[in-house]
Order: C-alpha cells, then sequence, then structure tokens
C-alpha cells in the first residue's frame, strides 16, 4: 500500500491553474500531488545565431527550483554563479520535449522561453515541468498566432511526461519523492498524444530489471501519459 492510498497505477492528484502571470504571453500553475511548478512562457521576436536567416523558430527552457521548494533549504545557481548540473540537464529535456510537439518552421524567426520554477517539490519535478511547461506554451502560442494551431500545423502533438518506478518488485506511476529516493528502478516516459515515444530515461537505482519489466513500465506509463493530457485539454479547452 502507498502512503497516500493510490493503487500502484494511479496518479496523483493534478491541478492547473492558467494565466496565472499578468505578463507573460503564456502561463501556468501546474501540480501533481504535492509538486507544484509555476510555469510561463515568453514569446521574443528574435532567434539564436544559428537560426538567423533560416525562417524558424526556436523554443528553449530554464528550469530551477526556489530555496524552500524542498524539505531543507537549497542555495540559489546565482550564488555559485552558474546553472547546476542536474538543473541543467532537466532543463535540457524540457526544452527537447517542448520542441516535439511544435512545428519550428511556422513560428517565423520568434524565440519562446519556458520558464519552470518548482515552488514545492515532492517528486517528479521535471515530469511536472514538462505538463505544465507545455501548457503554459500552448497559452502562448493561441496568444500570438490567434489561430487553430493544431489545424494550421503549429502544434504537432500534445506533450505529457510521467515518472514510473519499481520498489520491492511493484512498478509504481508517478513517484513522490519517498517513493523516488526508495525506488530500485526510476524512469521518465515523454510521449505525445498518439502514443509516440519522445524521451525515455531510467536507470536502475539498485538492482538491474528485465525486458519484461520494462515493457511493464512502459504500458502503465501510457495509461498515466493518456490520463495527463486529457488534463491538459481541460486546462487549455480544447
Amino acid at each position: 500500500m502507498r502512503l497516500d492510498n493510490r493503487d500502484d497505477s494511479e496518479l496523483r492528484k493534478i491541478e492547473w491553474e492558467v494565466g496565472v502571470n499578468k505578463w507573460a504571453e503564456g502561463s501556468c500553475l501546474f501540480k501533481m500531488g504535492q509538486t507544484a511548478v509555476y510555469c510561463t512562457a515568453t514569446v521574443e521576436d528574435k532567434v539564436p545565431f544559428f537560426l538567423k536567416g533560416r525562417n524558424s523558430g526556436w523554443i528553449t527552457a530554464e528550469y530551477s527550483m526556489i530555496p524552500r521548494a524542498t524539505e531543507k533549504r537549497v542555495i540559489r545557481d546565482v550564488k555559485n554563479g552558474k546553472v547546476n548540473g542536474r538543473s541543467q540537464e532537466i532543463q535540457r529535456l524540457i526544452g527537447r520535449s517542448l520542441r516535439a510537439g511544435v512545428n519550428m518552421a511556422m513560428l517565423g524567426e520568434r524565440t519562446i522561453t519556458v520558464d519552470c520554477d518548482v515552488i514545492q517539490a515532492d517528486g517528479g519535478t521535471r515530469t511536472a515541468s514538462i505538463n505544465g511547461g507545455f501548457i503554459a506554451l500552448y497559452d502562448a502560442l493561441r496568444k500570438t498566432y490567434k489561430e487553430n494551431l493544431m489545424a494550421y500545423g503549429i502544434v504537432k502533438n500534445l506533450i505529457s511526461a510521467v515518472s514510473i518506478g519499481i520498489i520491492n518488485n511493484k512498478v509504481l506511476l508517478d513517484l513522490n519523492y519517498y517513493e523516488d529516493s526508495n525506488a530500485d528502478v526510476d524512469m521518465n516516459f515523454v510521449m505525445t498524444d498518439k502514443n509516440n515515444i519522445i524521451e525515455i530515461q531510467g536507470s536502475a537505482e539498485k538492482k538491474s530489471f528485465s525486458k519484461k519489466s520494462l515493457l511493464s513500465m512502459y504500458e502503465i506509463a501510457e495509461k498515466g501519459i493518456a490520463k495527463i493530457i486529457e488534463a491538459q485539454i481541460k486546462a487549455l479547452n480544447l
């Protein structure tokens, strides 16, 4: 039995609020259980140097935790003068994931930066950032282009992500911090609304796992992704 009384293949409660930032082109406060991420999307009429003159846009992401997002205070990156390795790896994952859902050529020479700030962390911060970040991104695209994003091909797919792991030979969906820190296997799945895989991150934390276990995790993750997509559709009134 899980501490929060969920079934093994049950997501934590998903909550959202769209348009929480007065200034950003798109924004969303996204919660999965006790994990809460404040996501904003900023649209700028410029592109990185490697895209200049190519009539293509760019989507990038930044990720950070506020100091008391966790049980003990963490030091801000600015104190160290650079983004720490974990944050850098996560924001690259978020950027890759979001770009997979958008037709870059349709953006024109624009850059959209999605900032994901974790205000409370209880496991699954990177997956919650992707889920909330995509809502903020879509919100910004809708306001910027004022067109049917799916019909005009600006948005190719809805994007969502979920964590999954194995603890005591049981496959558990959407791990909280306690479960994640005790997992024998820890994985993250990023997928589209068409069930295509964008990225799978996984590692055996304590012991190796079989192909059968991998397929079981995939099948449960796929069902969890579908429910998160449903939540995104409701949040965006699609």
